[in-house]
């Protein structure tokens, strides 16, 4: 991990390096493509050939969905602590995601005009849980959870597993506790496809969500459009503000955080302090020493992390405007005072005992929040999107006739003449209306 100066003349490129991370390349998206293609034209056969190719997988139509009997030998597995905070998790992501529930609306206005919107679930939403070496749990609530309080009636998880065929007792327990009903034993790309597009085992969603290596994310950027998806998830950042008065221990021990996830994670670290950004920087080594994951928090630290030393806070809330990170913690004296300048991020942890770490896991909001800078125009993960809108429009034959002739003129103005005609079809014989 290094300082930077941002009056340095290097400074910018250096910056650009550390932001530029998890391109994906042509021959991913070449490879996903084939496996999307396959699984649409061939369903369950493609299916369970790839599950065994790159799982081990020996999936059949009779083992590729978990059974009640599985999720109930779960608990059994699970420690009786861990199901308690897995508890605690759900009642508070739940709440939170229910105090944004939208409802619909309708207003009438003079002469007879209703205009509102229908606010409606999604009847389908299929929930991605990465598998392999680590478990998520936290990913099951974070995700199914919002789509629970939209009132998504049917909500199906998919993850991987491999040639013993079992599914991690934790990731099971959340979702049941997060009513999902539906869990099938696949993943990667053919999973995405499966979701996507249905096969004899999976029936095809409207919409799907969650994290995923490059071969999830590509299929789910390619099949955008035959449904919808949450985001197009990148690695893991953590952006923390921090002057005089942090604790470097504390900052030290929240950028490394986010650095254990993965080698491109990034962790950055904003300060007007650079006897600060030195102190940091040895906090950071000493506690490296016993980390389970050291040799990827190097790896993330020495590739995409970095103290960027700036001449004051204002310069800071500039730069993290401009950076857009998925996490942002605000270790300053008065972090509310500086939170209305705070423009682009996933989340924003104000205080010394807010880390980002609470967020990850039961504060409430979903953990699913854009990366690589697309915090500038997108949000988290929330019961909106899981809720469609209908518009509503009914006029009367007075109403109409108050606004068609503008209506007219607007659409011969676009060359539409069928909509002109529409519209004098009714105006001429606004008599006969009722």
């Amino acid at each position: 991990m290094r300082i930077l100066q941002v009056r340095d003349p290097g400074f910018r490129h250096a910056l650009e390096s550390i932001l530029s991370r998890g391109r994906e390349d042509q021959a991913v998206e070449g490879k996903v493509r084939e496996i999307l293609a396959r699984v649409r034209r061939e369903g369950d056969k493609a299916l369970f050939e790839y599950a065994k190719l790159y799982d081990g997988a020996p999936l059949s139509s009779s083992s590729i969905r978990v059974s009640p009997e599985e999720v109930k030998g779960a608990y059994g597995k699970a420690d009786s602590k861990e199901v308690e905070a897995l508890h605690l998790a759900t009642s508070r992501i739940m709440a939170f995601h229910q105090r944004g529930l939208s409802s619909s609306w309708m207003v009438a206005e003079e002469e007879g005009v209703i205009l509102g919107q229908l606010c409606r679930p999604l009847e389908r939403v299929g929930l991605y849980v990465p598998g392999g070496k680590a478990a998520y749990p936290s990913s099951v609530l974070m995700a199914a959870l919002p789509a629970r309080a939209a009132g998504v009636p049917h909500v199906s998880m998919c993850t991987p597993v491999g040639p013993d065929l079992m599914v991690n007792p934790y990731v099971l327990v959340a979702a049941d506790l997060a009513g999902i009903r539906e869990i099938y034993k696949v993943g990667g790309a053919q999973d995405i496809a499966a979701l996507a597009f249905g096969t004899e085992s999976i029936p095809k969603v409207d919409k799907i969500v969650g994290p995923g290596n490059i071969y999830v994310t590509a299929a789910k950027r390619l099949v955008y459009g035959q449904v919808d998806i949450d985001i197009i998830a990148g690695p893991s950042e953590i952006l923390v503000i921090a002057d005089y008065s942090a604790d470097p221990a504390l900052v030290a021990a929240d950028l490394l955080s986010q650095a254990e996830h993965d080698e491109q994670a990034m962790a950055l670290l904003i300060t007007n302090s650079e006897d600060l950004a030195h102190k940091v920087l040895g906090e950071v080594k000493a506690r490296l020493e016993g980390l389970p994951r050291r040799e990827i928090a190097e790896a993330a630290l020495e590739r995409h992390g970095a103290a960027l030393v700036v001449e004051n806070l204002e310069q800071a809330i500039e730069l993290a405007n401009e950076i857009a990170p998925e996490h942002l913690e605000l270790l300053v004296e008065d972090p509310w005072v500086w939170l209305s300048c705070i423009k682009n991020a996933g989340a924003v942890f104000l205080g010394p005992f807010s880390p980002e770490a609470v967020g990850d896991y039961l504060a409430g909001p979903s953990h699913v929040l854009p990366t690589g800078g697309t915090a500038r125009f997108l949000s988290p993960l929330s019961v909106e999107d899981f809720l469609k809108r209908t518009s509503l429009i009914s006029f009367s034959a007075a109403a109409l006739k108050e606004v068609g002739e503008k209506a007219m003129v607007l659409a011969r103005m676009e060359g539409l003449i069928a909509h002109e005609q529409a519209l004098k079809a009714r105006l001429g014989n606004e008599k006969d209306q009722p």
